[in-house]
C-alpha cells in the first residue's frame, strides 16, 4: 500500500514585506514584531504601518507617473 505524500506548504512571498518591515524598524517595532509576531501589535501601530505604506505606495506611484510625462 502506497503511503500519500506529504503536502508541502508553498510561503507566499508578499511583495510589499520588504516595506513593511523597513517602515516597522522606522517606528522601533521590529525587535517587538521579531518576538512575539504579527499579532503582537495593537490596531494604532498596525494601522499606523498600513497607513505609511499606503501614503508611500501612492508616492511612488505619482513620481512614477510624473516621469512618464515628461
Amino acid at each position: 500500500m502506497k503511503m500519500p505524500k506529504p503536502k508541502v506548504k508553498v510561503k507566499r512571498i508578499d511583495p510589499l514585506e520588504p516595506l513593511k518591515m523597513e517602515i516597522a524598524a522606522e517606528l522601533g517595532l521590529l525587535n517587538q514584531i521579531n518576538s512575539n509576531g504579527w499579532h503582537s501589535l495593537t490596531a494604532k501601530e498596525a494601522g499606523k504601518i498600513g497607513g505609511l505604506m499606503t501614503q508611500r505606495n501612492r508616492k511612488k506611484q505619482s513620481d512614477l507617473g510624473k516621469n512618464m510625462v515628461d
